[in-house]
């Protein structure tokens, strides 16, 4: 099975990266059924498909990793008939910065505490992206970049903003699963570009 993970890394079919990723055939199956469920989905239900794919192309470009941030920019265009492609690009460009950073509860953990930006989309650019993908970009740009000042707080501002708690859940799980998909793609690929190094010239 030739799955999302395989194309963005660049995996070719009995290369001793596919024979390597095919002996954790489970977690590849689970990873390609996880993306067609989260970004394809037969019934996209409380989160469109629109919604979706302006998500993961946000999150992607957040961790600046080029292969993924080039496939989920183009699924966006796809699929952006309201013509708000463009808008959701720039501000992820604006809010891409170094983490994670936040603060932790009063304690020992404390020495690490670390300030960075909090992303808020401005007034301009919620009047065309609307309240609720405006508010799931805010809670993406936590989640991705300071996930420790996660809250009660972010969670009540999806509510307020229009989102259903089906769609808060899918929404956590898209950011989440976004930050597994590409971490996996950029460990696959420097294991492949270690391999390329190492070979021996026939």
């Amino acid at each position: 099975m030739i799955t999302l993970i395989d194309r963005l890394v660049g995996i070719d079919p009995g290369s001793p990266l596919d024979t390597s990723f095919a002996a954790r055939a489970e977690a590849r199956a689970q990873a390609e059924l996880s993306y067609q469920l989260l970004l394809h989905p037969f019934d996209a239900g409380a989160v469109s498909l629109l919604e979706r794919h302006a998500i993961a192309a946000f999150v992607a470009v957040l961790h600046d990793q080029p292969e993924t941030r080039a496939y989920y920019r183009a699924l966006l265009e796809r699929s952006d008939a309201g013509g708000i492609a463009a808008v959701v690009l720039r501000e992820a460009e604006a809010a891409r910065t170094t983490g994670p950073y936040g603060y932790f509860p009063k304690g020992p953990l404390s020495v690490e505490d670390r300030a960075g930006l909090i992303y808020r989309v401005s007034s301009e650019v919620r009047a065309t992206l609307g309240d609720q993908l405006s508010a799931a970009l805010e809670q993406a740009h936590l989640l991705v970049l300071h996930p420790r000042d996660a809250s009660q707080a972010g969670l009540q501002s999806l509510l307020d903003a229009g989102w259903s708690t089906t769609g808060v859940v899918v929404l956590s799980q898209l950011v989440a699963f976004l930050s597994f998909q590409i971490r996996v793609v950029f460990g696959l690929r420097a294991v492949a570009a270690a391999h390329a190094a190492t070979a021996i010239p026939a």
